[in-house]
């Protein structure tokens, strides 16, 4: 750690938090992690990055997820967060970063060509402040890329020592299964990690994802489990002036995304949530992790009490049939 640092870590860090191990790898990641989505570097500072890193891993959180173009503009949350990551253990830290949006002009700087994963993933190291990254994935599907050519992009940047795993993000099921099957006739890196996205919401990955993952030996870690914070107190009666629809969506979109319907749905979502003894975030979280599936859920955090009350998520991760039954009539399955 920097010489210049005072704080020190809990010592007790590890003692509660869950480690479920992702898919067949050897690499066990906690059962909540901390994103960098729309808060790090975008609308918060360093000053609630370092706080909520150093508390998150003070609760065992150990995975932090960011991806080139997260922040405003583009790319600062790695920036931002590379700050605080020169204080913390790094050998004891899962890193994540992606590539896949567009970064920069020219016909290199987007999608999952090698010229850009390569170049993408050298300039967030850099931004980072970092030799290597834990996890790279492929942030979305390339629909003009051969396969074969990301695939062996991203088991070059494992040759390389860049990246110790690799992953794949927003792939569809049939997506990922020929994903992995090019990989495996390859001989290449294998795809040790799935981030969809996944909710209450949003529920498409029980019917097109998890059998596959499961099938294939690779972990999942879901995005956006309280749907960017609308599965959580703070939009049940009105949308608060500090939140992220407040301060982030614009006014059109969360009028669309907070109507009169959705919030229906989220008090009688969050009546089931009171008889389990949680809060509708926390319930939104253990449905996650109640399936054998799911490694880890991504939470994003603009504040210490919500990392706090997330991760007490952990101590009811299991639903009746009833529970489960009460949920489907409210948000089904698509």
């Amino acid at each position: 750690m920097s010489e210049l640092t005072t704080h020190t870590f809990a010592d007790d860090r590890y003692d509660s938090m869950t480690y479920r191990r992702s898919g067949r790898s050897g690499l066990k990641l906690p059962a909540i992690s901390l994103g960098a989505w729309e808060t790090f570097g975008g609308y918060r500072g360093e000053e609630v990055a370092r706080a909520c890193l150093y508390r998150a891993f003070d609760l065992g959180i150990t995975h932090f997820d960011l991806a080139n173009n997260y922040g405003r503009p583009a790319g600062n949350a790695e920036v931002v967060v590379g700050k605080v990551l020169k204080d913390m253990p790094r050998d004891e830290l899962i890193i994540s970063t992606k590539a896949g949006f567009y970064m920069w002009p020219g016909p290199y700087g987007e999608w999952l060509s090698k010229k850009y994963l390569v170049s993408s993933l050298d300039q967030s190291l850099k931004r980072l402040g970092l030799e290597y990254v834990d996890i790279f994935y492929a942030h979305r599907p390339d629909p003009e890329t051969p396969l074969e050519e990301t695939m062996a992009a991203l088991d070059l940047i494992v040759k390389q020592g860049k990246a110790l795993y690799v992953g794949v993000s927003n792939f569809s099921g049939p997506q990922y299964v020929q994903a992995v099957q090019v990989a495996q006739r390859m001989g290449l890196s294998p795809i040790t990690i799935h981030q969809p996205y996944y909710n209450l919401f949003g529920r498409w990955a029980e019917k097109d994802l998890f059998e596959h993952t499961v099938n294939n030996g690779t972990g999942v870690i879901t995005y956006s489990p309280l749907a960017q914070g609308l599965l959580s107190d703070k939009y049940l009666d009105s949308v608060p002036g500090d939140s992220r629809a407040a301060q982030w969506w614009g006014k059109e979109n969360k009028n669309d995304v907070v109507d009169a319907a959705t919030v229906d749905k989220l008090q009688r979502l969050n009546a089931i949530a009171r008889e389990r003894g949680q809060s509708l975030a926390q319930m939104a979280l253990a449905w996650n992790l109640h399936f054998p599936a799911v490694t880890s859920v991504l939470i994003g955090a603009s504040k210490v009490e919500q990392i706090e009350e997330n991760v007490a998520a952990l101590n009811n991760l299991a639903f009746s049939a009833e529970e489960v039954k009460a949920i489907d009539a409210i948000a089904p399955q698509p």
